[in-house]
């Protein structure tokens, strides 16, 4: 596997924490910078922990995981984009202004978002890849690719707040259903 591979790997891997960071950033007012970054590495860092963790543990953990693993990940992008919509329904417009990532909600998107590094670790175990090197170049992708979501996301700074929630939520929501659909269909 090639040095171009991997980075074509890593594009792959990060398409889902971009889509999670643009979501929320057309949802975040405050703080931007702040949170463009706690997302960046939180998804950042999943990416680069999972394919270690599924290298390390090969047959046990790829044997375990791979029965529920987009379970797991359509279920966390469910809740996250039926708690986003709920909080868009349910606030005042001027608490946007004040809204926060918790810590919970950036260890839930770092998981959810790569839960199938895990996989492409066991995969890499099997390519005699150097895994430390990969999965830092799948994590700095990642981080790259989602900051850059976070703030094209920007661009849409006229539409009302509450509709750009409900339209992260919805996109959460169907991001989870993306992960079901492709494993189901595996």
């Amino acid at each position: 596997m090639s040095i171009l591979d991997v980075f074509f790997l890593a594009i792959a891997l990060s398409v889902d924490a971009a889509v999670v960071s643009f979501s929320y950033g057309l949802i975040l007012k405050k703080q931007r910078l702040k949170n463009a970054f706690l997302l960046a590495f939180a998804t950042g860092f999943g990416q680069f922990i999972m394919p270690i963790i599924g290298w390390a543990g090969t047959n046990s953990v790829s044997a375990y995981i791979s029965h529920f693993d987009h379970w797991i990940s359509f279920l966390v992008f469910v809740l996250l984009g039926l708690n986003v919509i709920n909080e868009a329904l349910h606030h005042q417009p001027e608490e946007v202004a004040d809204k926060e990532l918790t810590l919970k909600y950036l260890i839930f998107i770092g998981i959810a978002t790569s839960i199938d590094a895990c996989a492409t670790g066991v995969t890499l175990y099997f390519i005699k890849i150097s895994i430390l090197t990969t999965s830092s170049l799948i994590g700095i992708t990642t981080f790259i690719c989602s900051l850059g979501a976070f703030y094209i996301s920007r661009t849409f700074p006229k539409i009302p707040t509450q509709k750009l929630e409900i339209f992260s939520g919805i996109v959460l929501i169907l991001l989870g259903f993306k992960v079901l659909y492709e494993h189901l269909l595996s």
